[in-house]
């Protein structure tokens, strides 16, 4: 099993950066895909990123591709995702996500075996 714990949110101006981190425990972690997922007030949960054990890839959402970068970096058990040109539409509730290295990558939510709590992103106008 692996323990997620989301940080780094907050209010920002539309054109904005924010930084979140997810820090994992348990497992070794170079043994998970990590993702990123968002959910905003009476909306699904939806992809934003995601990132290959290794590193060497990652896949984006249309809506954040070319302002969003996912990293990792495994000697530190930590997962990143880099957000700038923030706009109004990116509120929402960003939640990491491990899964099993072995299998396919997802972007659908339900392949994801364990969850952070969520970290609040709010961009103001």
């Amino acid at each position: 099993q692996v323990q997620l714990v989301e940080s780094g949110g907050g209010l920002v101006q539309a054109g904005g950066s924010l930084r979140l981190s997810c820090a994992a425990s348990g497992r070794t972690f170079s043994s998970y895909t990590m993702g990123w997922f968002r959910q905003a007030p009476g909306k699904e949960r939806d992809f934003v990123a995601l990132i290959s054990w290794s590193g060497g890839s990652t896949y984006y959402a249309d809506a954040v591709k070319g302002r969003f970068t996912i990293s990792r970096d495994n000697a530190e058990n930590t997962v990143y995702l880099q957000m700038n040109s923030l706009k109004p539409e990116d509120t929402a509730v960003y939640y990491c996500a491990a899964r099993d290295a072995l299998v396919a990558h997802s972007r659908v939510p339900a392949a994801y075996d364990y969850w952070g709590q969520g970290t609040q992103v709010t961009v103001s106008s």
